[in-house]
């Protein structure tokens, strides 16, 4: 099983997630993975709130940890959904992801998005589909 520091150096290489978005993974479990990110005014709409594609965002990378970090097969979105339901008022987002069901093939996450006060942000659900080996 691999530790939190190489699961941390794999996902370095999504760039977008860990260098723009500023996306950290905080713990990892085979069933349960907490990612953070400090809210900063390049996440900001104009309307002075938490841009709803850096939720989204956020939400999508704990997935993609939470269904390929403890694997040697690729898991991709083969459908995502969020509800947003209410605004962030902290200073950081964190997104945890729970495996609700697995399968050889398909897999089912919960991803739940608060901010740093309690804040329930968003709901996020996401279905896996595992294609093929992870290529090193």
């Amino acid at each position: 099983m691999p530790t939190l520091e190489e699961i941390k150096a794999r996902f370095s290489e999504d760039r977008f997630s860990t260098e723009t978005l500023g996306a950290e993974i905080v713990l990892a479990e085979p069933e349960r993975v907490v990612c953070r990110m400090k809210i900063e005014p390049k996440h900001m709409n104009i309307n002075g709130v938490v841009m709803g594609g850096a939720v989204f965002s956020l939400a999508d990378f704990a997935f993609a940890v939470a269904s390929n970090a403890f694997s040697e097969n690729v898991t991709v979105a083969r459908q995502v959904s969020i509800t947003y339901l209410s605004p962030a008022k902290g200073s950081e987002l964190i997104a945890e992801a729970r495996l609700i069901k697995g399968g050889k093939k398909a897999s089912l996450y919960e991803i739940e998005v608060t901010d740093d006060s309690g804040r329930y942000v968003a709901h996020f659900t996401g279905n896996g589909y595992t294609v093929g080996e992870f290529k090193k």
